[in-house]
């Protein structure tokens, strides 16, 4: 049978997730989530008939990892297996005319019976962006604004204590399901940018739940108190999440890339 894999872009506020959940008796939740609306439309256009009468998930997928409520994504890799024939040259866009707006699928192709989205991934990219301005503007959305001033080399200075392998345990929040606490970060910026955006990117082998929003919550506890950029490192070897900064809005946040 053969696997393809997506590339999928979406818009992660109208969806809680972007993964299928479910409760403590394993019955799916009645929730909008990314996976439930692209395996519907992959059902649609690959088995076609009722969907009434069709099995609940025909086509399953696999995405390269989870992101939350609210997280967007611009390189969320997803595969799955199917018996029938794909014409590639229709497939991308007939999908895209059946996904909703705030869904879409920017590459197909087969793959290798042995890639698998999740486990086969090498490095996954994020980037948080948030306003420093006082001022509010109407086409900032969604995006955090921070009122007082930020100073960018300060932040780099704490960023860099996160870079190599670390136990991210004070970065984690509880409803991590996977137990390792370790992370390889391989690069980890921050970038101004136009309109008083500032970017936080981070690259790393794998991130824990909620791990990037904490760390940018723990990077603006720093500038906003004044605190020594050494207090990041404090942080990471207490592997206590009480020491950490909040966890910021998840509005802001994108999966950017995953690389194999």
């Amino acid at each position: 049978m053969p696997r393809y894999a997506l590339k999928v872009h979406y818009i992660g506020k109208n969806y809680a997730g972007s993964q299928i959940q479910f409760d403590k008796d394993g019955f799916e939740i009645a929730e909008p989530t990314v996976q439930g609306e692209l395996e519907k439309a992959l059902s649609t256009l690959i088995i076609g008939g009722d969907p009434d009468k069709r099995p609940k998930r025909p086509i399953k997928t696999v995405f390269s990892g989870r992101t939350d409520s609210g997280v967007n994504s611009a390189g969320q890799v997803v595969h799955f297996d199917t018996d029938k024939t794909i014409v590639a040259s229709k497939f991308v866009y007939s999908l895209n005319e059946i996904l909703p707006d705030d869904i879409s699928v920017c590459d197909f192709r087969e793959v290798e019976k042995n890639f698998h989205a999740q486990k086969s991934a090498k490095k996954r990219i994020y980037e948080y962006v948030f306003i420093n301005r006082r001022c509010k503007d109407a086409f900032d959305g969604d995006l955090m604004r921070v009122k007082y001033p930020l100073d960018i080399e300060r932040m780099q200075k704490s960023l860099n204590y996160l870079k190599g392998e670390h136990d991210f345990s004070s970065f984690k929040s509880s409803g991590t399901l996977n137990p390792s606490k370790i992370c390889l970060i391989y690069s980890a910026e921050v970038i101004p940018k136009d309109n008083d955006r500032i970017v936080v990117r981070l690259e790393g082998n794998r991130f824990l739940y909620n791990m990037v929003r904490a760390i940018v919550g723990t990077l603006l506890e720093i500038e906003g108190h004044n605190l020594p950029p050494e207090h990041m490192k404090d942080v990471l070897d207490a592997k206590d999440r009480k020491k950490a900064g909040q966890t910021v809005s998840p509005y802001g946040l994108t999966l950017i890339e995953v690389t194999y």
